[in-house]
C-alpha cells in the first residue's frame, strides 16, 4: 500500500480502543495521527450521560490516553466549534470518526460533515459501534422490522456476515499540540462526592478490561449460556455491556470471539444464544434509528393515554430497593451498589414499577440511566418499553414476571 504523509485528525467518540478502530486504521496508514475527544456540552438535556456513565467514561478516556502515551486532546464545549476552530489551527486537510446513533448525534454529525466536505476537507466516518448497519437490515418491502426474531434470523443472518475485527494499528504515529489539549480533568467528569467506591474495586473501565472480560467468559460462558442466563446468582452473562457501550471492544471482536472459541460451532445452542443477545442489541440500535422518538414517547401511541399513577413514595422506596419484595429490592441495590444489574433482574424490576405499582416506564429509565455504568439509549429506550408493553416486539401489556 502506498503510504501517504498527512495529518488525519481522529474524532474518538463512543470507540475508545486501538485495537479493530476503523478510523484509527485509516488515519494510521495515511500517516501522522491526531486523536481528540470532545466532551459535547451542545447535547441536549434528556441525552447528558448519567453520573455513573460519567464515572465509566473518565476511566476509559484515561485509558486511551495511557495507551496513546498520554497525546490524546481532550476538550470540553460545543463539539461542532471546537472540531471546526481545531482543524482551522492546525490546518488539518482529513478528519475521521466512527459513526455514533443516538438521534442527536446522527443530526450534528451529518451537519458538521456536509460543512467539513464544503470547506474542502476530506472527511471519512465508519462503522465500528455495530455488526449491521440499521439502514442495511430492512424488510422486503423495505420498511424497518418491529419484531425482534424475524430481525434477527431472516434479517441479520441473512445478510453478509460482519466484517472481521482488526489488529492496533502497526505504525501508529501520534502528532500531538499540548496548547491544545485541555487535559482529562478539565471534562468533569468524576463525581463531587465519593459514591463509586465500591464500584472502583469492582471494574476495570477500559480496553484491557474488556478483553478480560471477554476472555474470563469464554468458551464456557458461551457453552452454556442459554442453561445458565436466567439465574441471577450464577453471575453467567459476559458483563461486557459498558465496554460495548463506549467502544473499549468492539461487538465484532466479542462476535468472532465467541464463535472461535467454539470451533466455529454456530449450531451449539449456548453460543446461538449469545450471539442472539448481540442480536437484540443490533435491534434497539435498529429501533433507535428508525423510530427516534422511542426515549421519549411510547412506540405504540395508544399507551399514550395510559393512566399512570403518580406516587412518589413508591417510586422512591423502588430506587432504594425498599419495597419489601425480596427480589426486587436485591437487584435496586445491586444496581446502587455495582453500577449494574442481572438483565433478568432488570425485566423483574422494570416490571415490577410498570405492572405492579402502574409507574411511568420513563420513570424507571431515568433511574436506569443516572445508575447503570452501562446506560444506552438504545438498549434502555427498547428494553424499558419492551418490559411495559408499549413498545416493538413487545410482550403483551398485561404480562406479568
Amino acid at each position: 500500500m502506498l503510504f501517504i504523509t498527512a495529518l488525519t485528525l481522529v474524532w474518538f467518540r463512543q470507540d475508545l480502543r486501538l485495537r479493530d478502530n476503523p478510523a484509527l486504521t485509516y488515519a494510521s496508514e495515511r500517516g501522522l495521527v491526531i486523536p481528540l475527544y470532545i466532551s459535547d456540552t451542545d447535547c441536549p438535556e434528556h441525552f447528558v450521560p448519567g453520573s455513573a456513565s460519567k464515572w465509566w467514561l473518565h476511566q476509559s478516556l484515561s485509558s486511551l490516553n495511557d495507551s496513546l502515551n498520554g497525546q490524546l486532546h481532550c476538550l470540553k464545549g460545543d463539539a461542532s466549534k471546537l472540531l471546526i476552530e481545531f482543524i482551522q489551527l492546525h490546518d488539518i486537510k482529513s478528519v475521521v470518526w466512527n459513526r455514533s446513533y443516538e438521534p442527536w448525534q446522527i443530526k450534528r454529525d451529518t451537519q458538521l460533515k456536509h460543512a467539513l466536505i464544503e470547506a474542502g476537507i476530506n472527511v471519512q466516518s465508519f462503522n465500528s459501534h455495530l455488526l449491521w448497519e440499521p439502514w442495511q437490515v430492512l424488510k422486503k418491502d423495505e420498511t424497518p422490522y418491529k419484531v425482534f426474531t424475524p430481525y434477527y434470523r431472516r434479517g441479520c443472518l441473512s445478510k453478509a456476515s460482519p466484517r472481521m475485527p482488526v489488529e492496533v494499528p502497526k505504525n501508529l504515529q501520534i502528532e500531538y499540540f499540548p496548547e491544545s489539549d485541555k487535559g482529562l480533568d478539565s471534562l468533569e467528569l468524576m463525581p463531587d462526592i465519593n459514591w463509586h467506591g465500591t464500584i472502583e474495586k469492582m471494574w476495570t473501565p477500559g480496553e484491557q478490561g474488556a478483553a478480560n472480560h471477554l476472555s474470563d467468559f469464554l468458551p464456557d460462558g458461551a457453552k452454556e449460556y442459554k442453561n445458565k442466563r436466567d439465574f441471577p446468582d450464577l453471575g453467567a452473562t459476559s458483563k461486557l455491556s459498558a465496554h460495548l457501550h463506549f467502544g473499549e471492544i468492539s461487538p465484532n471482536q466479542v462476535w468472532y470471539a465467541a464463535i472461535d472459541s467454539l470451533n466455529g460451532n454456530t449450531e451449539d445452542v449456548g453460543l446461538d444464544c449469545y450471539l442472539s443477545e448481540l442480536g437484540w442489541r443490533e435491534f434497539s440500535h435498529s429501533l433507535l434509528f428508525h423510530f427516534p422518538h422511542i426515549p421519549q414517547k411510547n412506540f405504540s401511541p395508544k399507551f399514550e393515554h395510559f393512566p399512570w399513577r403518580t406516587d412518589d413514595n413508591s417510586l422512591k422506596a423502588w430506587q432504594l430497593g425498599q419495597t419489601g419484595i425480596p427480589i426486587v429490592d436485591a437487584g435496586m441495590r445491586e444496581l446502587w451498589q455495582t453500577g449494574t444489574m442481572h438483565n433478568r433482574l432488570r425485566m423483574v424490576v422494570g416490571s415490577f414499577l410498570v405492572k405492579n405499582l402502574l409507574i411511568d416506564w420513563r420513570k424507571g429509565e431515568r433511574w436506569f440511566w443516572d445508575c447503570l455504568l452501562d446506560a444506552d439509549l438504545a438498549a434502555n429506550s427498547a428494553s424499558w418499553q419492551w418490559i411495559a408493553g408499549t413498545g416493538a416486539d413487545a410482550a403483551p401489556y398485561f404480562r406479568i414476571f
